[in-house]
């Protein structure tokens, strides 16, 4: 892992991503500390979300959680508002003493390197949650956070990065006895060895095929948009070619709810899932019945497909939400179609060939 993400520093303890998220709160902050991150609408995880909502880093390290800004057209944190935001927090006595980038909702890079030195000269650290773009860092087509101002990077290992469950954090060497002491005793015993070793030959098969994997989900992300706007889904983020990275998120009022759509989805065999837009709280909708979906590309891209199943993709999507066609009908196109895809890519196909990467003593 350390060679995959050019780290000097690597704890693979973590069991999974919230665990390495709490390793990063015990290792830079104190109860009581401001944290920045996104707003669980805007994208946050529930591991960056505020006391009153359950949200790891309020409820478990009682951190006091401000909110970074998003741009709801560019779908990215606010580089300006932000640093005026910083700035404000500096005046009223409360500066931050930890900034954590990332998200669930992931679809473009975030401003690391044009808001790494406001958070240093701030006093704070600055961390990236890769949870969900883990595979597309390792691949080279995202971005590159440790190399654009960020002390700690956390990440879970089965979403981009195709292995099985588990968490780590990478970092420099500088604070590696600290993030190895929060980790063992403090969050961990038992690391799950099975585990580990499952991601150590995930690590090697990424060193192998990892580029031209990602370069395709993303390929496919793209395509994915597009096909669905022409569809007449408003995916957004149109302008931008709609995402950098493996999610797709459209805003499905037009045709229902999210809730609703991602139940009538599944009963077509196609599994995507609701998901809160920006503005769906002001808006008075509610995370059970949002306004948007959230499509990912990761896993179809490792069955082999490519830039026209997404359009394939596309078109059973929109008989289902805009043509209001018959469910099953749909499904059992839907089954046909995707049984020409049964074999996973982008791998190892004997049990030996991660032994070129995996030194067994």
């Amino acid at each position: 892992m350390k060679k995959l993400f050019n780290a000097e520093f690597v704890d693979v303890r973590p069991v999974s991503g919230v665990v390495a998220n709490l390793v990063v709160y015990t290792t830079f902050t104190n109860p009581g500390d401001i944290m920045m991150a996104l707003s669980i609408p805007c994208g946050g995880h529930i591991s960056m979300g505020k006391k009153e909502l359950g949200g790891t880093a309020g409820a478990v390290h009682d951190l006091v959680v401000e909110y970074l800004p998003l741009d709801y057209k560019e779908l990215n944190i606010d580089v300006d508002k932000t640093k005026e935001r910083v700035k404000k927090l500096i005046q009223e006595g409360k500066p931050p003493k930890l900034a954590m980038f990332g998200a669930s909702v992931f679809p473009f890079p975030h401003p690391v390197r044009e808001l790494a030195d406001t958070f240093h000269e701030a006093g704070a650290t600055v961390a990236y949650d890769a949870a969900h773009v883990a595979g597309l860092i390792a691949g080279g087509c995202f971005q590159d956070p440790l190399r654009e101002g960020a002390d700690v990077v956390t990440l879970s290992t089965h979403k981009t990065l195709f292995g099985p469950q588990h968490g780590a954090v990478l970092s420099w060497e500088k604070y590696a006895d600290r993030v190895k002491r929060a980790t063992f005793p403090g969050l961990v015993s038992n690391h799950h060895l099975h585990a580990v070793a499952g991601v150590a030959i995930s690590c090697a098969e990424m060193l192998e095929f990892g580029r031209e994997y990602a370069q395709q989900v993303v390929k496919n992300s793209k395509a994915l948009g597009q096909a669905l706007y022409e569809r007449g889904l408003d995916v957004l983020a149109e302008h931008k070619g709609f995402s950098e990275s493996h999610v797709v998120l459209i805003d499905i009022t037009k045709y229902g709810d999210g809730g609703a759509i991602e139940k009538e989805l599944e009963r077509a065999n196609i599994i995507i899932n609701r998901n809160l837009l920006p503005w769906d709280i002001k808006a008075g909708r509610h995370f059970m019945h949002p306004g948007g979906i959230r499509l990912g590309t990761q896993e179809v891209t490792r069955l082999g497909m490519k830039e026209a199943e997404m359009v394939e993709i596309a078109e059973f999507i929109k008989r289902v939400v805009v043509d209001k066609e018959d469910v099953e009908k749909v499904k059992g196109d839907v089954v046909e179609f995707r049984k020409d895809y049964q074999r996973v890519h982008y791998c190892f196909e004997d049990v030996t060939e991660a032994y070129e990467y995996v030194r067994i003593r």
